[in-house]
């Protein structure tokens, strides 16, 4: 959650794209796959030399009483490890040089995404996706290179030696290898899975840690304990099933890497009937045991844990999806948003009409694939001029309608329609330098000061101004209290040639009669459309039409339609008692609670608002 709006969840794209894009990347690159392979060769070599020599060095050197033989092939199999090692060191260069070109387009990529899309949160997360793909990109390319030339070092070391031995470890090693490759694919759907719960529970939480006022006002431990609890439900379940999945893994190993040395042993008499030496049987076990075993086990934890986290990371980088996305059109040159505003998918046939300021049209929303809808199918129209309070419990989506307005998201489904839009968060920014400086942030000329004296007396910003000795005073913002930045962002988008203001919770650290005083001042303004997130009903009451949101469902209407028709707004406005209202109560008393009740009610809703 960044600024109180909750970042959008994982990408999905189509493993075919990733696929293809990762052989155009490799067919521009075969130089170093060449030289990847001679060194591998090299490498492997080893693998070779070492169990033949191990065969050579019993049969004619040390079982027929020649230890000068045995000890020269001895010394030869020492020869193969050192060159062996030299390989080795020479494959992690050519390694580096075929993962870090892939890190740096990964990395262009995502960099041109996030300046694309204003989105810093957003990079950051990508960012770090970038550096789990090079690391896993470099263990697969590790482990399946070394795989492949090991196992071709001792298969043929094996042939060498006697085709029976051969036709002992080959079988099980097939079938080994290909029970792991039938894992891979539902490892890989488990692994995103799991990853596509854990981004759910952790976008639960990031929206619920701020909203713990409003939970323990409302009373709604309980219900907000039971969302908790179904994610982190949601997310041992797929843990499990992914360690399910992985037992699997273990049995290729098993068949793959030990039943050949078994059968080995189990056949050595057969073996030895037939024209097998003693020292080809200890060859053969030395390659099962030293370089078959090791290379197939690092290949089986390498690709299956690595390699699944980097198909589904790959996709989530490289491919956005371009089917099926919703569309933002947000009309006009003016205007600007209290923090970065970026407008995504494919523009809108036409910007609302003149006598409308907002049109939202099957609007549907979810922070990924495995999370319910946060919005669905919602229709929305505002006419110029128009003043709608959105209100619902914590988390049910009132800041993620105004951040699809705004452009910050993009919608799964549905159009979105709006003229100029400033946004106004409840975590106010502001700037150091002079006050006017800060108020004047969207305007491209500097504000007449008569106009700047005039906004910020209607917002209520008139006293601190004058504290602070007039519009040209430097301000720190860290000595301005939560309410006193509230109120210069509020004046900050009063004088916003924006029509469209966008309230999300942007009062909640003023008093109710500064509250008030904000919102018709924003209601008042010429030309001027308001949407008001609200924290508190009184807000609710001043406006001309209210968005009641619960869960996917919503309903529409003024204060009086809405107790009729919406169980939810009576439990809201039943349990709402303005502050002005109450007694006076010594600074000990508990404040009264604020208008938010956690209770869903099961009762369908209108979901359009016109």
């Amino acid at each position: 959650m960044r600024d109180g709006i909750p970042m959008r969840g994982p990408v999905h794209g189509h493993p075919q794209r990733v696929r293809s894009r990762a052989y155009r990347f490799l067919r521009a690159r075969w130089p170093v796959l060449v030289r990847l392979g001679a060194w591998s060769v090299l490498e492997a070599g080893q693998t070779f030399v070492v169990g033949y020599a191990l065969a050579r060095a019993l049969d004619a050197g040390f079982l027929a009483g020649n230890a000068r033989a045995g000890l020269l092939w001895l010394g030869a199999a020492g020869l193969a490890v050192g060159a062996g090692a030299y390989g080795t060191g020479r494959v992690y260069g050519v390694v580096a040089a075929l993962v870090e070109p892939a890190r740096d387009r990964l990395v262009t990529a995502v960099v041109a995404r996030g300046v694309r899309e204003a989105d810093p949160g957003a990079l950051s997360g990508l960012t770090q996706q970038v550096e789990i793909a090079r690391d896993t990109l470099a263990g697969v390319v590790m482990v399946s290179r070394s795989f492949l030339f090991t196992s071709a070092g001792a298969l043929i070391g094996l042939f060498s030696l006697a085709p029976l031995l051969l036709a002992v470890v080959l079988p099980p090693l097939l079938a080994g290898v290909a029970l792991f490759a039938a894992t891979l694919g539902p490892l890989a759907r488990r692994q995103e899975a799991f990853l596509a719960a854990d981004e759910a529970l952790a976008q639960s939480l990031g929206e619920i840690c701020p909203g713990l006022r409003d939970v323990t006002a409302a009373g709604a431990e309980e219900r907000v304990a039971g969302t908790v609890g179904e994610r982190t439900a949601a997310e041992l379940r797929a843990a499990r099933a992914l360690a399910h999945w992985s037992l699997a893994r273990v049995a290729a190993l098993t068949v793959g890497g030990e039943l050949p040395g078994v059968l080995l042993l189990l056949t050595a008499p057969w073996l030895l009937d037939h024209g097998v030496t003693p020292g080809a049987l200890v060859g053969a076990l030395a390659y099962v045991t030293q370089s078959l075993l090791p290379a197939l086990d690092n290949l089986v934890h390498g690709l299956g844990t690595s390699g699944s986290r980097l198909t589904v990371v790959l996709r989530r980088l490289t491919v956005r999806d371009p089917e099926g996305r919703g569309t933002v059109s947000i009309s006009g040159s003016a205007g600007g948003l209290d923090r970065p505003r970026t407008t995504r998918g494919r523009p809108a046939s036409a910007p609302p009409p003149s006598s409308c300021a907002l049109s939202v049209t099957s609007l549907t929303f979810a922070y990924g694939p495995a999370s319910a809808p946060v919005l669905h199918d919602l229709d929305l129209t505002l006419p110029t001029g128009a003043h709608l309070a959105v209100v619902g419990p914590s988390g049910i989506g009132k800041s993620t309608l105004t951040a699809l307005i705004a452009g910050l998201l993009t919608p799964a489904h549905g159009t979105i329609r709006a003229c100029a839009a400033v946004l106004i968060p409840q975590e106010a920014y502001v700037h150091t330098g002079t006050l006017s400086e800060n108020l004047s942030l969207h305007r491209s000329d500097p504000v007449p000061e008569q106009e700047l004296l005039a906004a910020a007396d209607a917002v209520g910003l008139t006293p601190l101004l004058r504290r602070l000795g007039g519009p040209d005073t430097p301000v720190e913002p860290a000595e301005l209290s939560a309410g006193e930045r509230q109120l210069v962002a509020l004046t900050r988008a009063y004088l916003s040639p924006a029509p469209l203001a966008l309230l999300d919770e942007a009062t909640c650290h003023l008093d109710p009669a500064a509250e008030a005083r904000a919102e018709r001042a924003f209601a008042a303004r010429p030309g001027g459309t308001l949407v008001v997130v609200a924290h508190r009903m009184s807000s609710a009451r001043r406006a001309d039409r209210i968005l009641v949101m619960d869960g996917v469902r919503a309903a529409c209407g003024t204060h009086a339609e809405l107790l009729r028709i919406s169980p939810l707004y009576r439990d809201l406005a039943g349990r709402w008692t303005d502050p002005a209202q109450l007694p006076s109560r010594s600074p000990l008393t508990p404040s009264p609670p604020r208008a938010i009740s956690e209770s869903r009610r099961s009762g369908s809703a209108p979901r359009s608002c016109g």
